[in-house]
């Protein structure tokens, strides 16, 4: 009987992912919502299916959202194919590096003098909260490849790289409890954690992306090999630079986001070098304009192939994640121990600081005022953040600060979830006809 209830669940779960992206589009809602819901059903609040606790299952936690955050990483680098040098990364570098600094000291101070929490705690707790999410933040980052919203390209660099450049304040909030070695005067915290783990992540990440991309599009250019096994470059890709930047003491968040970023790059520059031969090969005589325009036609078609192949796979990978991560949320609702400061917490978090770390860090940018708002709102909090968590808690934190942790934590997530997943289909549908009035 157990295994026929959890095989209609399962079955009518995967009948509603698969409708709802289209369902859902147009209604106030989202499916991190939906699968919420679900997790709350098949809590001891509910069915009583699954008994998750935060404080027996943080191992197990913190592998299932280090995996789902990875591969939205991935994800996210891929969609990115605006050049390295071009000015419109300057937006989402300056929310990653001057918007997180200001968010995880307002939290920090906040954590300190209003909370009473320790230092070294307050400054964790910025360091959690303060990266937005890659995963549930998916309705209002880049869509396809080659999308040039300023807003959209913002908000997916911003989770890319956010996510990996919070991990110095992490282990500076676990050197100042005394669980991690910061070294004498915090020589080894700024020499290591910040300048050696941040560059190396993202020069690994990178040069395994050109790497691995070159030797591929060589292949199948001069030898018609490697093709048809998309996913397990994504999969293995993803493995390498991870694992290659872990074993180097680097960041891997920032490894995989900038192979995913390389890669795509490396494929955008090649397609560029083929369209210009063939424009160059239109001045020649016909028959070889024919057999350079045949040439680069089939390298440009693979280069794209190979990209939007790996695409499509990782978001089918990335919505799974998401549905089982969600629903693990809503099924640890049950165990937590919420704090009266939560009421507070939230709203100051998700309206004020928020907000306010994003009009300072993009002050005198290139932005519009209506997409300064629109960034600052949408500061999605999700699986980063549980990630994180889980990491602390699993490094020694003491147990009665966990739970409070885990309480403000889980909080701002499904708070997140639920006011964030409401406003984006109205603000962003208000947000295109706004801009199709400027066109």
């Amino acid at each position: 009987m157990q295994f026929a209830l959890w095989s209609t669940l399962v079955g009518g779960l995967l009948i509603v992912m698969a409708l709802s992206a289209t369902v859902l589009s147009r209604l106030p809602l989202s499916t991190a919502m939906l699968y919420l819901l679900i997790g709350v059903a098949v809590s001891p609040l509910g069915m009583n299916l699954i008994e998750a606790d935060p404080d027996q299952h943080t191992v197990l936690l913190e592998h299932l959202t280090e995996v789902v955050v990875i591969i939205s990483l991935f994800t996210a680098g891929l969609k990115l194919s605006a050049g390295l040098t071009q000015r419109r990364w300057l937006l989402p570098v300056r929310l990653a590096l001057t918007s997180m600094v200001i968010t995880v000291a307002a939290i920090t101070v906040v954590g300190y003098f209003l909370l009473g929490l320790p230092l070294g705690a307050a400054v964790l707790l910025g360091a959690i909260l303060a990266p937005t999410d890659p995963v549930l933040a998916s309705d209002v980052q880049v869509t396809r490849p080659g999308d040039r919203d300023r807003l959209r390209f913002a908000l997916t660099g911003e989770g890319g790289l956010n996510d990996g450049t919070a991990f110095p304040f992490v282990m500076l909030g676990l050197g100042l409890l005394g669980l991690h070695d910061m070294g004498d005067f915090g020589w080894r915290w700024v020499a290591v954690d910040v300048v050696w783990a941040t560059a190396a992540g993202l020069a690994i990440g990178a040069l395994l992306g050109v790497v691995v991309g070159r030797l591929v599009l060589y292949l199948r250019r001069e030898h018609k090999h490697a093709v048809g096994f998309d996913d397990f470059l994504t999969l293995g890709l993803i493995g390498l630079s991870y694992g290659v930047a872990l074993l180097l003491h680097a960041y891997g968040f920032l490894a995989v986001f900038a192979a995913g970023v390389a890669l795509r790059h490396l494929e955008q520059s090649a397609a560029l070098r083929a369209t210009d031969l063939s424009s160059v090969a239109k001045a020649a005589t016909e028959p070889v304009q024919t057999l350079v325009e045949v040439a680069t036609a089939d390298d440009t078609g693979k280069s794209a192939e190979m990209s939007q192949a790996m695409l499509g796979f990782n978001e089918q990978l990335e919505r799974i994640g998401e549905v089982m991560i969600v629903i693990t949320i809503g099924a640890l609702l049950w165990a937590v121990e919420w704090h009266s400061a939560v009421w507070w917490f939230v709203p100051l978090l998700l309206l004020v600081i928020r907000p306010l770390a994003v009009t300072v860090g993009l002050a005198r940018s290139h932005s519009s005022g209506n997409q300064r708002w629109l960034i600052g709102w949408f500061g999605i909090r999700g699986i980063g953040s549980l990630y994180y968590l889980m990491y602390a808690i699993n490094h020694g934190m003491d147990r009665e600060l966990a739970d409070l942790l885990t309480a403000l934590t889980l909080s701002v997530v499904v708070s997140s979830i639920v006011v964030h997943g409401i406003s984006v289909t109205p603000l962003m549908a208000l947000y295109e006809r706004r801009l199709k009035r400027k066109r």
